[in-house]
């Protein structure tokens, strides 16, 4: 899929087109495969707040705060592999 393929599907707020480029993208071409790694990231996230543990909540809020959405934007997809990662189901190689 290609770029103007992604920026047509954002002028006609075609969130259908827009998730599956990304579970495609995600799945190495397999949608149902890129689904299942979102699935593992938020799981793995999730695993680890479940006992309430300290976290650096100042860090989350300052870093929200003070840096551009497409920071963040680049911050959620390294988050995103980061924790797949971490399930030890790894099927890309994490370069964005």
């Amino acid at each position: 899929m290609s770029l103007p393929y992604l920026k047509e599907a954002i002028e006609n707020d075609d969130k259908e087109k827009l998730i599956r480029y990304v579970r495609l993208h995600f799945g190495d071409g397999n949608e149902e495969a890129g689904k299942k790694e979102i699935d593992k990231s938020w799981i793995e996230a999730l695993k680890l707040l479940l006992d309430s543990p300290e976290t650096d909540r100042e860090f989350i809020f300052e870093t929200l705060e003070n840096k551009d959405a497409e920071t963040l934007a680049h911050l959620y997809f390294s988050l995103h592999f980061y924790f797949i990662k971490r399930s030890g189901e790894w099927i890309h190689d994490g370069n964005l």
